[in-house]
């Protein structure tokens, strides 16, 4: 049996991660598990897995958890989670914290030994990916993604030549605001926002899906997962998100991976890669689903698109920066503390103003990020 560790295993992508595992039981055994702050749900999997040791980032929690579970080890704070994606004889790590809060611990177990980690957490790679990409390849370690629209190009590119390639295509929903009128934009509210018309995902991702920051997260995320040029990436708007992504040949031939938008589909696959298990969810019924939509997304409307790209053509510190100060903005916006417009403006005058450093270290890059955190919070 192949023994994981589950990096946010109280979030969306964790739950249906543990929703993988148990139906895959006789494949997989689940020895860790990791969140934030939520005991009581993490208290209810360490329950059912059974697993060698617990971490809770908030240290509180961690001391209450432990006394709760006595009977497993519990540690707390970024150290914690680091012992917990390192633990010995781990064979794949789930990486699903939200935020560059997973960037330690990911390096942690690929320096451990791990032999795969499975990546939902786009931060990562977006504020640290030549660092990962560079790791990966030195350790031997397998980088398989999780999102839906890079496992999507990551089957359709399938160990094929990528001097045949001339795009990858990664299909966005547009989020609840793509064709709104741009006059009822000025009152978005956080509810609405969290409103999302196709994916049921954590407060943060869903922000981001409504201004488009997380398809553009996703661009930086595809260069560094795939070795693929900027201008060799586009984005194109589709609705019904039951095509994930698409690659284009050079001779004109577009392969597309579809299914219906569930995430324990990637996650399954990135678990099981090169074999396929059978699934949980019924087999598709086209009947239902019988209209797809194509639009080009409009960087006017939606600047946090472009800004990603700039970021990734800026290289070096640019997209850490960029996406440290949306991390900020975007849970002030939750609190009430800014609007949503406000996202948008106040991430292009702080990534105006940001002076790019183009070699970057680990250290920096954390350096990178607080500094950025401090900008965006008296913004």
């Amino acid at each position: 049996m192949e023994k994981v560790v589950v990096l946010g295993s109280t979030g969306s992508i964790g739950q249906n991660t543990l929703r993988v595992l148990s139906h895959l039981s006789e494949r997989f055994r689940v020895v860790g598990l990791a969140a934030k702050s939520r005991i009581d749900l993490l208290e209810e999997q360490a329950i059912r897995f059974s697993p060698e040791m617990i971490a809770v980032y908030d240290v509180e929690g961690a001391r209450i958890l432990q006394q709760r579970l006595p009977h497993i080890r519990v540690v707390s704070g970024v150290e914690g989670l680091c012992a917990v994606a390192a633990l010995e004889g781990a064979d794949i790590l789930v990486s699903a914290l939200t935020g560059t809060i997973g960037i330690l611990p990911t390096l942690a177990a690929i320096d451990a030994g791990c032999k795969r980690v499975a990546l939902a957490n786009k931060e990562v790679l977006v504020s640290a990916g030549q660092l990962i990409r560079e790791k990966v390849a030195e350790k031997g370690c397998e980088l398989l993604p999780i999102d839906s629209e890079h496992s999507a190009l990551f089957q359709c590119l399938n160990g094929k030549d990528p001097q045949f390639l001339r795009r990858l295509i990664l299909t966005a929903s547009g989020g609840p605001f793509w064709g709104c009128d741009p006059q009822d934009m000025e009152r978005i509210t956080p509810q609405q926002a969290l409103a999302h018309p196709t994916w049921n995902m954590g407060p943060k991702v869903t922000i981001d899906c409504s201004t488009l920051m997380n398809k553009g997260l996703e661009v930086i995320e595809a260069h560094f997962l795939f070795n693929v040029p900027v201008d060799n990436i586009e984005v194109v708007i589709h609705p019904q998100s039951i095509i994930h992504s698409m690659v284009e040949w050079i001779d004109g031939s577009i392969i597309a991976q579809m299914s219906a938008p569930h995430m324990i589909i990637p996650i399954q696959y990135a678990l099981t890669h090169p074999d396929r298990c059978p699934g949980l969810l019924p087999a598709f019924d086209f009947s239902q689903h019988a209209r797809l939509e194509f639009h080009k997304p409009c960087m006017q409307r939606f600047p946090c698109l472009r800004l990603a790209f700039e970021a990734l053509r800026c290289q070096g510190s640019a997209p850490c920066f960029l996406n440290a100060v949306n991390e900020v903005l975007v849970e002030r916006f939750l609190q009430g503390k800014i609007s949503w417009k406000e996202i948008v403006t106040k991430l292009e005058t702080l990534f105006a103003k940001h002076r790019v450093q183009k070699e970057v270290t680990l250290e920096s890059i954390l350096e990178i990020d607080r500094e950025a955190r401090k900008e965006a919070m008296s913004a």
